[in-house]
């Protein structure tokens, strides 16, 4: 009776290692939705089909339903990721004690790191309009994010920090309009990197809300 083959001996005489079996070829889950994203900022949610994101991949349609069930699910990863990134800002140290505005303007530069980590997907979020469930949700988180903002300019009218005659929800929206109209210019790479970009933005947002 033959004897079984003996595996196969590294010169160090540790067995050799198998051989890695090929993955699946074409794209991983990353690499889909960071085209399907690309594709749905450049044509907009709505107008964007599995075959254009198929197309775009230069794969099949069942090659993306391998990571995704479709169109709705890759919007919901895009701005989970975008909320996700933005909500961790608020659990932050420098988001959770000290004075209102200074927990205040760490939630700004924080959001504004973000915005360049995440641009894609916060440029996504920014563009959606409410059309369909998933949308909603998304929306429906931006304005938790808001109210956590505005909170934040009332404690520090409170505590006198804050000029008294500000509006903590306009001045909320105000705040947030100049960080999230980067993502109609801000290319990163290009220009000033987060930390400066931060720099910027809270010297404009704070000259004017800072009561002297």
């Amino acid at each position: 009776m033959p004897h079984p083959t003996a595996p196969e001996r590294a010169p160090s005489g540790r067995s050799a290692p198998a051989r890695r079996r090929a993955g699946r070829p074409g794209h991983d889950a990353e690499s889909v939705l960071r085209t399907s994203v690309r594709v749905f900022n450049e044509r907009g949610y709505d107008g964007t089909s599995m075959e254009d994101l198929a197309r775009a991949l230069g794969v099949t349609k069942s090659a993306i339903y391998h990571h995704y069930s479709g169109k709705a699910e890759l919007l919901r990863r895009s701005l989970d990721r975008a909320m996700d990134a933005l909500f961790a800002v608020t659990e932050e140290p420098g988001a959770t004690a000290g004075a209102a505005i200074d927990r205040l303007e760490h939630v700004l530069r924080g959001s504004v790191r973000v915005l360049v980590e995440e641009l894609p997907h916060v440029t996504l979020l920014l563009r959606v309009r409410g059309n369909t469930p998933v949308e909603r949700r998304a929306l429906k988180r931006r304005r938790e994010f808001d109210r956590f903002v505005a909170d934040l300019v009332r404690e520090g009218m409170a505590d006198g920090a804050i000029r008294p005659d500000a509006d903590p929800e306009v001045a909320a929206r105000l705040i947030f309009g100049m960080v999230n109209s980067l993502v109609e210019w801000y290319r990163p790479g290009r220009g000033l990197d987060a930390e400066a970009l931060a720099d910027q933005v809270a010297a404009a947002a704070f000259t004017g809300l800072r009561r002297h």
